[in-house]
């Protein structure tokens, strides 16, 4: 029995929200990394059998639901590009809270494995299992990153295999996402897409 769409998509956003809300410690206060570039925007071709679907980023097979795959986008923004008025300086300093430095560059394969099951867990009430498969250190465009190939299966449902792309930049962090059923026919037009990816 094919999953739906939505809870796939919104299980994912939620699932990408929570890493990186780790990546940069939670609530409070993140700088940037010195070292990494800016970027403004990261782009992709989606494969012309996807379509938008009313959740923002996310795109779906258009032969849904006999074809469950989708092609998910999502970017986190540390907000501190924001220039601050000197009066908005004094009341941050003033309110006391903790600035760190924003960790991703040492996001680790357990890191993600524990924060994105965690997730589907809670999501779905049941362990699904999800396992990182491949965890590699990638660059593109000069922008370091992750590709990350996953899976999971809740209790009546096929498994799920991902492989997921973020991208880091000094204020922004970049993830493509795409996803699949077991017997869904598309993996070519996801490579194809994936090498399509750039940041600017």
């Amino acid at each position: 029995m094919k999953r739906t769409i939505n809870v796939i998509g919104i299980s994912l956003a939620l699932a990408l929200s929570l890493v990186a809300g780790v990546l940069s410690s939670k609530p409070m206060k993140a700088l940037a990394e010195d070292e990494l570039k800016e970027a403004k925007s990261c782009t992709f071709v989606i494969p012309s059998e996807f379509v938008p679907c009313a959740e923002k980023g996310l795109f779906i097979n258009k032969n849904n639901p006999m074809e469950s795959s989708s092609i998910f986008f999502d970017y986190f923004d540390n907000g501190k590009d924001v220039v601050l008025t000197n009066r908005e300086r004094q009341q941050e300093e003033e309110s006391g809270e903790l600035e760190i430095i924003d960790d991703s560059l040492n996001m680790t394969k357990e890191i993600y494995q524990e924060t994105i099951s965690n997730a589907y867990n809670t999501q779905f009430g049941e362990d699904v299992g999800f396992t990182v498969t491949s965890y590699e250190n990638i660059t593109i465009d000069g922008y370091p990153g992750f590709k990350i190939e996953a899976n999971y299966q809740a209790s009546g449902q096929e498994r799920v295999y991902q492989t997921v792309y973020i991208l880091l930049s000094k204020y922004r962090m970049f993830t493509v996402t795409y996803q699949r059923a077991e017997d869904d026919d598309c993996i070519e037009a996801f490579e194809k897409s994936a090498a399509t990816i750039h940041v600017r």
